[in-house]
């Protein structure tokens, strides 16, 4: 099915489920081809098969844990190497890691939640930068939280790392100003997702927006006519 993004090339982050593998399928749906980036195999293919159901064309899977520094390095040279190019890139893995006092928090859970919230958004910045400065119209969009400006009790690292994260992106941003390249976080606000339910149990997931719900927001930000760039937008 056409949608403006035929053609385009589009690697996407925690892409097995929820917002990802949201956002996967829109793009697939509306031409592009989707490099789909995720820890599980199994999760990966469910989102191929949602993809073929969706547009008929396969998705590219790379199954790979975000906190392995050089994997993650490694990403430019291949999309470099098959595409030559990359279009859109949508950074949307993230860790909640354990809700709690700041000084309860083991340091392994600690640093596993800056490793994929923040230091692997950097390395795909760096790995993806050449990359989309090659194309007629380099997106790139990172998926925050409201968290990162609004502290609040039990939810300091989670919400610090958003907040570095939104830092980066208005940095790069600012950094490509005379590139044809925008970068823009986005914040969805609650989505019914895995993450949101393990934060909020008790929540009935039907008041909420659904990730399918959300996807034409953030792929609005990764269109060739997409002129903002440098700005935290928010989904309502």
């Amino acid at each position: 099915m056409a949608g403006g993004l035929e053609g385009r090339v589009a690697l996407v982050t925690g892409a097995s489920r929820g917002i990802g593998a949201a956002v996967a399928v829109e793009l697939a749906r509306q031409g592009a081809q989707v490099v789909a980036v995720a820890r599980t195999t199994a999760g990966l293919e469910e989102t191929d098969d949602a993809i073929r159901a969706a547009c008929g064309r396969n998705a590219t899977l790379l199954v790979l844990d975000l906190r392995e520094g050089a994997k993650v390095d490694a990403i430019g040279p291949t999309l470099a190497e098959r595409f030559g190019r990359l279009d859109i890139l949508v950074g949307n893995a993230g860790l909640l890691g354990r809700l709690g006092p700041l000084t309860h928090l083991p340091e392994t859970d600690w640093t596993d939640l800056w490793a994929v919230n923040v230091t692997a958004n950097w390395r795909l910045m760096r790995t993806a930068e050449p990359l989309l400065r090659a194309s007629d119209a380099g997106r790139a969009v990172f998926v925050s939280s409201g968290a990162a400006a609004r502290p609040r009790a039990y939810w300091g690292p989670y919400g610090a790392s958003k907040a570095a994260l939104d830092h980066l992106v208005k940095t790069w941003a600012a950094e490509l100003a005379i590139t044809r390249v925008k970068v823009n976080a986005f914040n969805p606000g609650p989505v019914a997702t895995r993450m949101r339910a393990a934060a909020m149990p008790g929540e009935d997931p039907s008041t909420i927006p659904q990730p399918a719900e959300v996807a034409p927001a953030i792929i609005a930000l990764c269109r060739p006519e997409e002129t903002r760039s440098g700005e935290v937008v928010s989904f309502r």
